[in-house]
């Protein structure tokens, strides 16, 4: 018998504790990569995040959910960037970035690449010449998964600290 994949839908306002839920995990995970880079957020910010990006109608934004036995297991947030300003050399492109989370316990049983196929309708249904994923170097099932699903770097980010 073969087994049925996760029902994805848009998140609705009834999900925001699961995906209150999602980011702390998420969040906890990171912190463990790196604690110089990735913090815990409050709470509070992250229920005023996702409340007011659910509330707007208008939102240029998507937040999408996977869910199994009537719980949500997943989330991908697409967040359009803004298109570089006039003066820039970048070519204006609309584009966003997408966040994804799954939980623990539901890993390797197509939940993301469920959320990420579609994230990738959402995209081409609303203008989106590409899509992004910030991925840190030493998360490496996070490098598989996005690989696996065409993306590819494109450009490095150097930074340094003022010495000041």
């Amino acid at each position: 018998m073969q087994e049925i994949g996760p029902a994805v839908r848009a998140a609705r306002l009834s999900d925001v504790p699961a995906l209150v839920e999602l980011r702390l995990a998420n969040a906890e995970a990171h912190l463990a990569l790196d604690p110089d880079v990735y913090r815990l957020p409050q709470r509070e910010a992250v229920v005023a995040h996702f409340t007011a990006l659910l509330s707007d109608a208008t939102s240029r934004d998507a937040v999408l959910v996977a869910e199994q036995d009537g719980q949500v297991v997943g989330m991908v947030e697409v967040l359009r960037l803004p298109e570089p300003p006039a003066h820039q050399i970048l070519r204006p492109e609309p584009s966003a970035q997408v966040h994804t989370v799954v939980l623990d316990e539901v890993r390797g049983r197509g939940v993301g690449s469920a959320l990420l196929d579609a994230a990738d309708r959402w995209a081409a249904e609303h203008g989106l010449s590409y899509l992004s994923a910030g991925i840190h170097h030493q998360n490496a099932d996070a490098v598989r998964f996005y690989r696996r699903h065409g993306y590819a770097p494109s450009g490095t980010s150097w930074v340094r600290r003022p010495a000041g």
